[in-house]
């Protein structure tokens, strides 16, 4: 190994000429990002290496470049091995290792959390004697002009006001959390006359009392409904947009307040039907704003006893109760269908075995996720997560979307990607390469086993079964020029480009505009999103989730390509097209820009008094 003064010989002084701080080509990179580092050495950028294992460097009082070595406690995060930068330089520990001039290898997704952590690792030990590692000795003193991070938290706020470019920005919880992105599109009303259950699938906040109580009525209220398409399901009048229900159900029925006294496969009363359809037309009644003068609106809270009509709906349901309908009921429950499906843009996708699924607020990758189809379940499962592990206000419980288009019968997700560049005003590019993540069990409503229900990668790497369809690829991935020529072979080839592009477009513009107030807005800063997109019979999109700071970790080969792809075009867009809009910025469009709004707003008015003093006589 070369020591520094047989360094300098060889050429430290020249070095040292080709990282001036005048050029504005400094970058820190934390997180396993190899690609951004390879891009943006292959501009003539030097990186700022940064410390590791969350130690954070801190300036010594009295302005002294001193360094002191701090403990970072960690935040309970999901990423590993985060690097801290701060204000003040100095000898730094080396990050990164030698890299190859082309895109990573694919590896499997049972080995991406441990080679996203190894990765980081290795930046440890990169050898000294590479040439970005002199070079990046030299600017160890300097402000970087480019930060790409992981995580906000881990940069000293002291240096982050100082650089000029970040791909964070703060507070995006109110998009980026199941509990934030639930209460944003309650508030849509306010921003725009567009109704959320046309695009994201009904949601409640467990943990505030009036949302609670809002589920159960709407638990219900989707229990009556439910029961009227399986009726005439049963009586061999089957709708468009029903789920045949099981003959027999195995799993055992928990925490029941009342036992319904019809026994499996014997026919139910009259009783039953009746009182679905008196609570739907109620329902119609308030759809239709009938309910103004009525002292108690809801229906759920005073027509019918709902432990008992809820235990018979159980009993049809997922036990294979019989029901005996007389013709005028028939035709009752058909029309009432009808005006109800005018009513309500989710009836197509609701099914009829009223599934729900719980979530945990603030975690990702699929973790915590479970489905349930009964009220007292959905509650207990909340509330028997007690401190330290996850309380009940972080929990929210949504609709399962029981009727999704799925490809040779396994069900798949969306991932849809899209950057903001500023919040004021706000500027949005959409990223028209996507891919899909597929299921690894057919879909199947009668068995909720995560396996067949949850896309996530993170999940799905759990189960080393062979696809039982050898068309579902094997990897569990297709971009969406594979989907669209699947579409194509169905007929559909236009659903693409007509129904579902513009649906997600719209979705996440809806949810940008309610959280753009709270969001901590910073110029100079940007930020690349991960949708998540189920996609419903009819092709229409419907809006899971949105993540920050999504994985670019190339897990199989269309991830490999497209992750690579994204990455590049978000440094062309942030870097290159303010001073030339007419660069390259690869797959992204503009999806939106906001009218500018001055700072100052005149009002046109003279605010000034006049008049004289009063003397004292």
């Amino acid at each position: 190994r070369l020591r520094r003064a047989e360094l300098e010989e060889q050429g430290w002084g020249r070095l040292s000429s080709l990282v001036s701080p005048q050029e504005k080509k400094i970058f820190a990179l934390q997180g396993p990002y190899p690609i951004i580092r390879r891009l943006l050495r292959a501009r003539g950028w030097v990186e700022r290496k940064l410390p590791h294992n969350g130690r954070q460097l801190k300036q010594q009082p009295g302005g002294q470049k001193k360094q002191q070595l701090e403990k970072k406690p960690s935040d309970g995060g999901d990423e590993q091995g985060q690097a801290v930068l701060s204000p003040c330089g100095g000898e730094q520990p080396s990050l990164g290792t030698t890299e190859r001039l082309h895109y990573p290898r694919p590896y499997s997704e049972e080995d991406k959390e441990d080679k996203e952590e190894k990765e980081d690792r290795e930046q440890c030990n990169e050898d000294p004697d590479d040439i970005h590692d002199l070079m990046s000795h030299l600017v160890r003193d300097e402000v970087p002009n480019f930060l790409w991070t992981i995580r906000l938290g881990n940069i000293d706020q002291e240096l982050l006001q100082k650089i000029e470019v970040v791909n964070r920005y703060r507070r995006v919880h109110a998009l980026s959390t199941k509990e934030g992105l639930c209460l944003s599109l309650q508030n849509l009303s306010w921003f725009e006359q567009i109704d959320p259950n046309t695009f994201f699938p009904r949601c409640y906040r467990l943990g505030i009392v009036e949302e609670q109580e809002a589920f159960i009525e709407d638990f219900r209220l989707t229990a009556a409904r439910s029961l009227l398409k399986l009726a005439l399901e049963k009586a061999g009048d089957k709708l468009v947009g029903t789920e045949q229900p099981p003959k027999s159900n195995k799993r055992p029925a928990t925490s029941h307040p009342m036992a319904s006294t019809a026994e499996p496969g014997s026919p139910l009363s009259l009783r039953v039907v009746e009182e679905a359809l008196e609570v739907c037309e109620q329902h119609l009644g308030i759809l239709g704003h009938q309910d103004i003068d009525r002292k108690t609106p809801s229906p759920c809270r005073t027509c019918i006893d709902w432990d008992h009509f809820l235990q018979d709906y159980y009993c049809v349901a997922h036990e294979g109760a019989r029901l005996a309908l007389s013709g005028a009921q028939r035709e009752q429950c058909q029309d009432v269908l009808q005006r109800l499906a005018k009513q309500l843009p989710q009836l197509s996708i609701e099914g009829n075995l009223n599934i729900w699924i719980l979530k945990p607020s603030a975690k990702s990758r699929g973790r915590g996720i479970v489905c349930a189809t009964r009220l007292q379940e959905v509650l207990q499962l909340a509330r028997s997560c007690a401190p330290p592990s996850v309380q009940v206000c972080e929990w929210v419980v949504q609709k399962y979307v029981e009727r999704p288009l799925t490809v040779f019968g396994t069900k798949f997700d969306i991932r849809q990607w899209f950057l903001v560049t500023d919040w004021k005003p706000l500027t949005v590019w959409f990223y028209r390469d996507c891919y899909l993540r597929f299921c690894s069990r057919p879909f199947s409503l009668h068995c909720l086993e995560p396996a067949r229900h949850l896309c996530n990668v993170s999940i799905q790497k759990q189960y080393k079964i062979p696809q039982q369809d050898p068309r579902v690829p094997s990897d569990k991935t297709w971009s969406n020029k594979q989907f669209q020529a699947y579409l194509a072979r169905l007929g559909r080839a236009d659903a693409w480009h007509q129904v579902l592009v513009p649906g997600m477009k719209a979705a996440i513009l809806n949810v940008l505009r309610c959280a753009q107030d709270q969001v901590g807005f910073r110029k100079g800063s940007f930020e690349l999103f991960g949708a998540d997109f189920l996609v419903g019979e009819d092709c229409q999109p419907w809006l899971l989730e949105i993540n920050s700071c999504p994985t670019m970790s190339p897990s199989t080969a269309v991830t490999r390509r497209l992750c690579a792809n994204v990455q590049r075009d978000t440094l062309r867009l942030v870097l290159d097209h303010k001073d030339n809009p007419n660069c390259s910025i690869g797959a992204f469009e503009l999806l939106y820009k906001e009218a500018a709004v001055p700072t100052c707003l005149n009002v046109g008015l003279n605010l000034m008094v006049q008049g004289s003093s009063l003397k004292t006589p």
